[in-house]
C-alpha cells in the first residue's frame, strides 16, 4: 500500500496514476483546497488534513503504508512572500506532522517533492546537486527546511528518503485523462494557451531583456509524465536499501518564454498577442539542471524532451477543458 499525499493536486495526480497502472494500491490523501477530486481516478481518496494529526493517525490506523509520496505543499511564491506563516505551517509543520506519524506508525520511506527553489539565483548552469542553495522567497525556503529536517530524522529515526528537485514540471497525461488545473493559475505554458484559445487574452513576457539569446527567461521544462516515472523509480530505488538522497529532475536544456510562444504558435495554429512588462524582481536569467545524478542513481532519462510534444500534451487537455466547459 502507497501513500500519496496531495495527489489530488498536478503532479500527485500523474503520479498516483502511473503507480496504478504498474500494480501498486494507493490511498490518495488530499484536503482538496487546490486539490481537484475528480482528478483521483485511480486508487481511493480520503479527505484529510494534515494539520489534523488525530486525521493523520486514524489513516494510518486503517492502512499499512511500504512508502509515502508527500506532494501536498502550497507552491505560490508570490503568495509566501505575503504569507510566509501560512507557508511555514502547511509546508514545514503539517509535513512534521506526517513524518511524526510515519515514526509511530514505522512507515519509514518516504518520497519527498522539494524544488529548484532551493538554489535561489544560480552562481552557474546547469545546476548540479552540490550547488549553493540559497532560497529567496519563502516558498523555496521551507522546502530546504524540510530537505534538512528529512535528514536529521534519517539519522534519529531512520525514516529513508528521496527528495526530487523538480525544474519546470509542464504538460499533461497524453491519455487526456488529468492535466493541469490551477486556480489561479501561474504557470507559462497554461496562460500561453489562454492566450492562443482567446484573441482577447494576452500573455505578459516579464523582461525582454536579459542576457539570453532572446532576451526573455530560459526554464528547464520537465514533461509531468517523467516526473512520475522518476518518482515510481525513486520508490523502487528506496525499497532495495540504497542512500537517502536528494536529486534534481529536469531535462537539463533551457527553453526562452519566446521559444515557448513560438511552440505554442505551432501547435495550435493561433497568434498569441504578446506583452512585454518589466522584469520581476529575482527572477534569474537562465535556470537550467544537471539530471546526471537521477539517471546515475535511478536509471531515470526523460521521455518527453521536445518542447512541441509537451505544448501539444498541454494543449490537448486545455482544449478538454474548454469542451467540458461548453
Amino acid at each position: 500500500m502507497v501513500l500519496v499525499t496531495g495527489g489530488a493536486g498536478y503532479i500527485g495526480s500523474h503520479v498516483n496514476k502511473l503507480l496504478n497502472e504498474s500494480g501498486y494500491e494507493t490511498i490518495v490523501v488530499d484536503n482538496l483546497i487546490h486539490g481537484h477530486a475528480e482528478a483521483v481516478k485511480w486508487g481511493r481518496l480520503e479527505v484529510v488534513d494534515l494539520a489534523n494529526i488525530e486525521e493523520l493517525r486514524s489513516l494510518f490506523d486503517k492502512y499499512r503504508f511500504e512508502t509515502v509520496f508527500h506532494f501536498a505543499a502550497y507552491a505560490y511564491v508570490g503568495e509566501s512572500v505575503n504569507e510566509p506563516a501560512k507557508y511555514y505551517r502547511n509546508n514545514v509543520s503539517n509535513t512534521i506532522n506526517l513524518l511524526d506519524v510515519m515514526r509511530e506508525y514505522n512507515s519509514t520511506r518516504i518520497i519527498f517533492s522539494s524544488t529548484c527553489a532551493t538554489y535561489g539565483i544560480p552562481q552557474s548552469v546547469p545546476i548540479k546537486e552540490d550547488a549553493p542553495q540559497n532560497p529567496i522567497n519563502p516558498y523555496g525556503w521551507t522546502k530546504l527546511m524540510m530537505e534538512q529536517i528529512l535528514r536529521d530524522y534519517n539519522e534519529a529515526y531512520r525514516i529513508d528518503y528521496l527528495c526530487l528537485r523538480y525544474f519546470n514540471a509542464a504538460g499533461a497525461d497524453p491519455d487526456v485523462e488529468i492535466g493541469e488545473k490551477h486556480e489561479p493559475e501561474t504557470h507559462l505554458i497554461p496562460l500561453v494557451l489562454d492566450a492562443a484559445a482567446d484573441e482577447s487574452k494576452s500573455i505578459n513576457v516579464y523582461g525582454s531583456d536579459y542576457p539570453t539569446n532572446d532576451g526573455s527567461c530560459i526554464r528547464d521544462y520537465i514533461h509531468v509524465v517523467d516526473l512520475a516515472k522518476a518518482h515510481v523509480q525513486a520508490m523502487e530505488y528506496l525499497a532495495k536499501g540504497n542512500k537517502s538522497s536528494c536529486i534534481n529532475l529536469g531535462n537539463g536544456a533551457g527553453v526562452s518564454v519566446f521559444e515557448i510562444i513560438d511552440a505554442a504558435k505551432r501547435v495550435t495554429g493561433k497568434d498569441i498577442d504578446v506583452k512585454i512588462s518589466p522584469r520581476r524582481p529575482g527572477d534569474p536569467p537562465e535556470l537550467v539542471g544537471s539530471a546526471e545524478l537521477a539517471e546515475k542513481l535511478l536509471g531515470w532519462k526523460p521521455q518527453f524532451t521536445d518542447i512541441d510534444t509537451i505544448i501539444r500534451h498541454a494543449w490537448l487537455w486545455h482544449q478538454s477543458l474548454s469542451n467540458n466547459k461548453t
